[in-house]
């Protein structure tokens, strides 16, 4: 089905941002490789975290519904059983990259897949990684990427190098799976390590279930053999990354905007959005569990070091259109490889609302202007569905987006939030006219 919006509207009120879809997947993952039962407060229920929990499942985790709401159990075990079938995480590449190395550590074999997006992820730096560790794993079709086969029975442990530069995932794979392995791990990086908020958030959480890591900044990380995770009980904290959706709205429209819970003091990158907008002129005011953003204030054009904080390129790009001069996106190529090619998707739909987009290698430049309603696709990417959406919502006339199934990956109440706050939204079949 296809969205239409409007442009123009006002914006007004509050929308409490989702949890966090990275913290959850990571939360699901580690109670299932600990002994006994954990807590998970306000997870998110999406389509890649349910990807997740069948994953986890098929391991021999249980998961239950406490009846209170936002409330999750998890049964687990250091001992994960062999699947009894294909795991197919969907469109879930944070799931088949975690999840290939925690398989290693069950006995038999574990196939994993997913849809088109996953099959076109590489995979290599894991798969070459967890061989120096002594675990069998290889791609169907001899690419590097899925279909994975894993041949379990425990990871040996030992020295690896790994690239920083590809997919953080990479990483907070081995860092959740390489605790129990039969000797101690030592892993270090090849190139610049990009999305470090990421294992960031992946030690954050290990720490909660009693998982013991050195990390040595600039030379790798130490992980102690044979360990075991406690259960724990763990708070999901708000998610920044859809969040900036809603704040970007905001700063380029006639706005007046909360978004609650949101915590400054996570390790979440994404949180970044807040001091981009208040580089590029917005209004913001930050208060302990909320972010409220005020439009109406002429955005200039920055420079933006995408590194760390990949998610945000797509709305750092509508914002640059909005703004006045050029903004200059970079050090993004590990961008191009998500559920879409974000950088020239973005480029390629800006381009089609009138707005001028130079695309590059590692990133985007683009130059504000007057951005046009158009019909735009966003290639089923939820990232680049919402990012549209976000200009649409300020641009001259009509805009029809493609893709607003994709929202339920990370974000499954944005169109119910953007219509709340005002947003000229309406669904439109696709055999319409």
């Amino acid at each position: 089905m296809d969205s239409k919006v409007i442009g123009g509207e006002r914006l007004e009120g509050a929308v409490f941002a989702p949890p966090s879809k990275s913290y959850t997947h990571r939360a699901f993952i580690i109670s299932t490789l600990a002994e006994g039962k954990s807590e998970i407060l306000q997870p998110l229920i999406s389509r890649d975290t349910y990807a997740t929990i069948r994953a986890c499942e098929a391991l021999g985790a249980v998961f239950e519904e406490s009846g209170k709401e936002g409330v999750w159990y998890v049964t687990g075990s250091s001992s994960p059983r062999t699947p009894e079938d294909v795991i197919n995480v969907d469109n879930s590449g944070t799931t088949i990259r975690i999840m290939t190395a925690v398989s290693a550590l069950a006995p038999g074999f574990t196939v994993l897949t997913g849809d088109s997006s996953v099959r076109r992820r590489p995979m290599g730096p894991l798969i070459n990684s967890l061989g120096d560790l002594g675990v069998k794993c290889f791609s169907t079709r001899g690419d590097d990427k899925p279909p994975i086969i894993v041949e379990g029975g425990g990871i040996k442990g030992g020295e690896t190098n790994i690239p920083g530069h590809v997919s953080s995932q990479f990483i907070s794979a081995l860092l959740i799976a390489c605790p129990l392995a039969e000797s101690e791990t030592r892993i270090s990086f090849t190139s610049e390590l990009r999305s470090k908020p990421y294992l960031d958030m992946t030690l954050e959480f290990l720490k909660y279930f009693k998982g013991d890591i050195e990390y040595l900044p600039g030379l790798g990380l130490i992980i102690p053999p044979e360990q075991t995770y406690l259960p724990a009980s763990v708070r999901i904290p708000g998610d920044f990354s859809s969040a900036s959706f809603v704040l970007a709205a905001g700063a380029i429209t006639d706005s007046d905007l909360k978004v609650y819970n949101l915590d400054v003091n996570t390790a979440q990158g994404d949180k970044k959005i807040i001091d981009i907008l208040l580089e590029m002129g917005a209004e913001i005011e930050v208060g302990e569990n909320y972010v409220r953003i005020t439009g109406g204030q002429k955005l200039k054009g920055v420079s933006f070091d995408c590194g760390d904080t990949p998610d945000l390129l797509p709305v750092l790009a509508v914002l640059g259109a909005f703004a006045e001069g050029k903004t200059d996106i970079f050090n993004a190529q590990h961008v191009r490889y998500k559920e879409s090619d974000r950088v020239s998707a973005m480029a390629r739909e800006l381009s089609k609302m009138d707005v001028r987009v130079e695309e590059k290698p590692d990133g985007l430049t683009v130059y504000g202007g007057n951005v046009k309603g158009a019909h735009v696709d966003s290639y089923d990417d939820h990232r680049v569905f919402m990012a549209l959406t976000v200009a649409a919502l300020a641009a001259e006339g009509e805009t029809v987006i493609s893709g607003v199934e994709s929202v339920d990956v990370s974000y499954p109440s944005f169109i119910e939030d953007v219509i709340s706050i005002g947003a000229n939204f309406r669904w439109v079949d696709k055999n319409d006219g």
